[in-house]
């Protein structure tokens, strides 16, 4: 009798398991399963962020860790939980930012983002997945928060570039954390990834630089700058330093009211190096130039000469005169097959020109040289036609052939 007692409660001990397992894994189902956040396509008035006066028995557990650190602590834990953050971009570095802050127990995250997730964004913009690709980004990233990583975390995406005409209705309904107010405008930790270096600054922080006294008086010319679909840049390690770097300083100033000046980051060499930046001056916005500050917003995209974005077929430098056609990658084809006599020049880097060789586009290095030298002495622009492929390989690769990869 007193076996068969034993067995019977050893097998229902196991059933009870498998229940509990059972019940976890139904639970991570519907969590999964967690309705879409709503997408903004404009900016809408928001609730004031709902404050928090005590940590649950599920937060105690979720920021254990983190409670254990001194700086912080329950008092800083619960700032968090009142502080609302805007992330202007979810890719290379507002994912990992948008990632830790979450995790963290930010209050509210407004995730702001024009563009589409698409292949190149995958090997580092790590919220979003093969199966998002044409999704929005703000929504991905929303949605990769909530489901996987804190859906305590209030997320609003919003479908939108951030312009003259809607940052400051957008911007003041995340306000200053409250540790810091009152305060004329909410601190903005800026970052920027772009090949192998990076830069962290935090502008307009208890009297710390303005960003308008730490950029040139005058943009540099369009032709110079460039972006990560022309210069490049390194995946997920790299662009993630710098998006955790930027949680770190959220996180510093929404809990202790610290942050850090300028940092500037060598992924070459592995090396860092902080820069002191000067205070902010009373009405001046340039260091350069000494300029007055003026209240209206800049159009920046206006004043630099050259669009915010990378959307479309890039930037329009207009090198050629008007007296030099461009012509499409139709027109082109037409010439190839028609073998009329002409030269194409392969404008790529080196870089690019390895990994993806024109096979139609004859190699100058395989000539002789003598050929080349006749070359050098014949060609002039006042005998020749100079003309321009629209759209470049990218047009060709939609429109002519679809096997040539777009990158």
């Amino acid at each position: 009798m007193a076996d068969e007692v034993r067995c019977l409660k050893a097998r229902l001990e196991e059933r009870e398991k498998e229940i509990a397992a059972l019940k976890n894994k139904l639970a991570r189902v519907e969590k999964g399963c967690a309705p879409v956040p709503e997408l903004y396509e404009k900016v809408t008035p928001l609730t004031p962020l709902r404050a928090k006066t005590a940590l649950s028995n599920e937060d105690i557990m979720r920021y254990s860790r983190q409670l254990l650190l001194p700086e912080l602590g329950v008092q800083g834990q619960l700032n968090l939980s009142k502080t609302s953050v805007l992330v202007v971009g979810c890719g290379g570095l507002g994912c990992p930012l948008a990632q830790y802050l979450a995790a963290a127990g930010i209050g509210r995250l407004g995730l702001l983002d024009y563009d589409e997730v698409e292949l190149s964004n995958l090997h580092r913009q790590v919220l979003h997945g093969e199966e998002t690709q044409g999704q929005a980004k703000a929504l991905s990233a929303a949605s990769a928060v909530k489901s996987r990583l804190n859906s305590t975390v209030e997320c609003l995406p919003y479908r939108l570039q951030l312009s003259p005409g809607n940052a400051l209705q957008l911007i003041q309904q995340y306000p200053p954390p409250l540790s810091i107010r009152p305060a004329n405008a909410s601190p903005l930790v800026s970052a920027s990834a772009l090949r192998m270096e990076g830069q962290l600054t935090v502008y307009n922080y208890r009297g710390g630089p303005l960003l308008q006294m730490s950029v040139p008086g005058d943009p540099p010319p369009p032709e110079t700058v460039t972006n990560c679909s022309d210069g490049g840049v390194l995946g997920s390690g790299f662009r993630g330093i710098m998006g955790c770097f930027q949680a770190l300083e959220v996180l510093k100033i929404a809990s202790w009211n610290k942050a850090s000046s300028l940092v500037m980051f060598d992924a070459q060499d592995t090396r860092f190096r902080s820069i002191k930046l000067r205070p902010k001056q009373a009405g001046l916005c340039s260091v350069r130039r000494g300029a007055q500050c003026k209240p209206s917003l800049v159009d920046y995209e206006a004043f630099c000469g050259s669009a915010s974005t990378d959307i479309g077929c890039g930037r329009k430098l207009h090198l050629l005169s008007g007296g030099q056609r461009r012509i499409t990658v139709q027109d082109y084809k037409l010439i190839m097959d028609k073998a009329e006599p002409h030269l194409l020049l392969d404008v790529r880097p080196l870089v690019e020109v390895g990994y993806m060789p024109l096979t139609f586009l004859p190699q100058l290095e395989e000539r002789k040289s003598e050929h080349i030298r006749l070359l050098q002495e014949r060609i002039s622009l006042d005998s020749v036609s100079v003309k321009d492929i629209c759209g470049g390989l990218t047009a060709w690769a939609k429109t002519i052939d679809p096997t040539f990869p777009q990158y």
